[in-house]
């Protein structure tokens, strides 16, 4: 999905995404780290997977017209536009992946949340543990379903009720604040349960989240332990520790029917490893400089009983270009893994089920979303680009810069079906050479200066404890 870019008038036009910092880097780079990755960074980000030079070489094709384009005529006044085509990647093209984001935010917050209380459940694991996720996407797999029966089993027995049935949206979120490997779980959670007539059961607000932190260790210990990946002797020995690195937060409340909230946080949760609004500086030999997700973040801020410490020890990191391809590219999915599960009360199962007796009894007054053919959410899917960014941006990108009519979409052309026609057309435009690139207008250097950079020694921080 194009971004909006408006000019002087407020009219939208097309994005170009090879004048950002980031494309330039990947363009000028990837070769290079794909052929020196064996050497420097397998080690570090285990064998290299197919799927990073695929992902990363349509990403380089998103948004420019050689590779096709929509064509989109004004019936007014006769006025054009060309809109390049989307490569659909996740997880390294910011635009995609962020109409992916929104889709997914969309369908949960309108589709498929019941209008009950929600919490945001963050479940994280000891840093020993996340090469293993790294080395193995396989394990990676397992984490939503850990944190589901985590839930599920501390539910269950503060309700009482064994067929009490919560329901879940969890997100696999591999980033860290700066794009480091930190494989989690972000989970939209009813705080409450259903019971099997349909009935919600809601929390004690003062719940401890004592409980759920227990089992998701004991969990994780699980798993680690069936796969080889630990023994029992590591068990019990940061059995000892005071604080062992595990920890559950859930302190993010949203109201009922608070469908807005539902949709900023589902976003939050699926959104893309890496930003481009964080990428304070790249220098002319690829030096890249990247800021945390809040800039004011201090070290260390929170000390307590269940935890060491909460945050990162700096808001910043420099990177050389071929260090932030290996730190970015790692976050890519393997082909066809979810990355969103949907359990309980809200899995396709049970809500299809729930459609099922209402169809039966003639009250289908629920609206039960099932992903399948022809339903909101497959419609939300194929929504176009500009219903997206009007929703969004506020901003109409089939308005007329000419003369305000609504314009449409009349031909949709691809390089791969029809090379020459693509580039007839553009040498036709004046379009078909692409403008050297050039760095973005630069900022207010003291500015970004001012995010007061952080250090810390965190091996003398410990040691004043």
């Amino acid at each position: 999905m194009d971004c909006p870019r408006q000019n002087d008038t407020g009219f939208y036009r097309p994005r170009k995404p090879w004048e950002t910092s980031l494309y330039r880097l990947v363009e000028e780079h990837f070769d290079e780290f794909e052929r020196v990755y064996p050497d420097r960074f397998q080690h570090k980000y285990g064998f290299w997977r197919p799927v990073i030079r695929k992902a990363v070489k349509d990403y380089l094709k998103c948004g420019d017209l050689r590779e096709g384009f929509a064509r989109v005529r004004c019936p007014e006044c006769g006025h054009n536009m060309f809109v390049g085509l989307s490569c659909k990647q996740r997880c390294i093209c910011p635009s995609c992946h962020q109409k992916r984001t929104l889709v997914t935010a969309i369908n949960i917050a309108e589709n498929i949340s019941a209008p009950v209380p929600h919490r945001q459940f963050v479940l994280t694991m000891p840093k020993r543990f996340r090469l293993y996720f790294r080395f193995d996407r396989e394990l990676l797999r397992k984490l939503p379903k850990l944190a589901w029966e985590t839930v599920k089993e501390v539910y269950r027995a503060v309700l009482d009720r064994s067929d009490a049935v919560p329901g879940m949206v969890a997100g696999i979120q591999s980033h860290g604040q700066l794009s480091n490997w930190h494989p989690h779980i972000h989970a939209l959670v009813t705080y409450g349960a259903f019971t099997p007539d349909g009935a919600f059961i809601p929390l004690p607000d003062e719940l401890s989240s004592t409980p759920f932190l227990k089992i998701w260790e004991d969990k994780i210990f699980g798993l680690l332990l069936d796969e080889g990946r630990i023994t029992q002797n590591v068990i019990d020995q940061m059995g000892t520790w005071k604080h062992s690195g595990f920890s559950v937060d859930k302190s993010v409340a949203l109201a009922a029917g608070d469908t807005a909230g539902l949709e900023r946080l589902t976003a939050y949760m699926v959104r893309c490893p890496f930003s481009l609004d964080r990428i304070l500086s790249v220098s002319d030999d690829g030096q890249v400089v990247y800021r945390a997700e809040k800039a004011d973040c201090q070290p260390f801020p929170m000390l307590g009983d269940e935890k060491l410490f909460r945050g990162i020890s700096r808001n910043f990191e420099i990177f050389d270009p071929l260090e932030f391809l290996a730190e970015i590219t790692q976050h890519i999915p393997n082909p066809g893994m979810q990355m969103v599960r949907y359990y309980g009360w809200y899995s396709n199962k049970m809500r299809g089920q729930r459609l099922k007796a209402a169809e039966s009894t003639g009250n289908a007054s629920e609206e039960i979303v099932i992903d399948d053919e022809d339903t909101p959410y497959r419609k939300l899917c194929r929504m176009r680009w500009a219903a997206l960014i009007k929703r969004v941006y506020e901003t109409d990108p089939l308005c007329c810069p000419k003369c305000g009519s609504e314009m449409k979409a009349i031909a949709f052309i691809e390089r791969r079906d029809q090379p020459d026609v693509v580039e007839q057309i553009l040498k036709h435009c004046g379009l078909w050479d692409r403008p050297a690139s050039r760095a973005p207008p630069a900022t207010e250097q003291p500015e970004q200066l001012d995010l007061e950079l952080q250090y810390v020694d965190t091996d003398e921080f410990l040691m004043a404890l």
